[in-house]
């Protein structure tokens, strides 16, 4: 079986706020596919401090990960060999490359366990005030300046055209940039919500605000992780 394990979106989160079948199905074994071996590992002993780091036995899935890489995994699944799989931050395969094993997975007859948790992207889009019912994730917007400009210009316009809400995200280095450019670029009566920090205990930052008042009142986002939300 593969089990989709959620991770924390905060490490300030407090216990209490996951539900106690993470600790539970980390706890079914030491195989793990992970997309950085040293976040991980803080994951684990985060939900399973008692687990031995040592026998964990973690193989690399990234975003250059092709299918070939992991034969070794790949076996032992097919000799019944129980894994993990774990996100950076949040739920696995939303903004993350785990779907290359689930979709593997789903090819080879091997059951695939979602495990509910936190999801920034949703929380962010249910704490915006926009439409829930319709909305698209563009994960990352592009590095060029004017392929980036072209993007905004194009989300602002499909909430006009669609009332879908338009959600997307940044590397947390580049978030202030962004900020600028949303600004730059969006109507002042366009309204964007920002979800940064989300689940930390004390930091958490949620705000809805035309694009004209986010111009008098821009938080610091620096290198914070966060969630753009475009809507009605």
């Amino acid at each position: 079986m593969l089990f989709l394990i959620p991770a924390y979106l905060s490490e300030e989160s407090p216990i209490e706020y996951f539900a106690p079948a993470i600790k539970e199905y980390i706890q079914k074994t030491n195989y793990f596919f992970v997309e950085n071996e040293k976040t991980s590992r803080k994951v684990i002993k985060f939900f399973c401090p008692e687990k031995k780091q040592s026998d964990l036995k973690l193989f690399l899935l990234d975003k250059y990960s092709e299918t070939v890489d992991l034969k070794e995994a790949q076996k032992l699944m097919k000799d019944g060999q129980d894994f993990g799989l774990l996100s950076e931050a949040g739920l696995p395969c939303i903004a993350d490359p785990g779907n290359l094993m689930v979709k593997w997975c789903h090819e080879n007859s091997i059951k695939v366990i979602p495990i509910n948790g936190p999801s920034s992207i949703i929380l962010a889009l249910i704490s915006s005030g926009f439409n829930g019912q319709e909305f698209t994730f563009h994960g990352y917007l592009p590095i060029d300046k004017g392929e980036k400009k072209q993007k905004i210009q194009f989300l602002e316009n499909q909430v006009q055209k669609t009332g879908y809400s338009q959600i997307f995200m940044e590397t947390p280095y580049r978030n202030n940039q962004l900020l600028e450019d949303l600004i730059k670029f969006l109507n002042p009566n366009t309204k964007l919500c920002i979800a940064a920090n989300i689940n930390h205990p004390t930091e958490e930052f949620i705000k809805t605000l035309k694009i004209s008042e986010w111009k008098n009142k821009k938080p610091e986002l620096h290198k914070i992780p966060a969630v753009f939300v475009l809507g009605n």
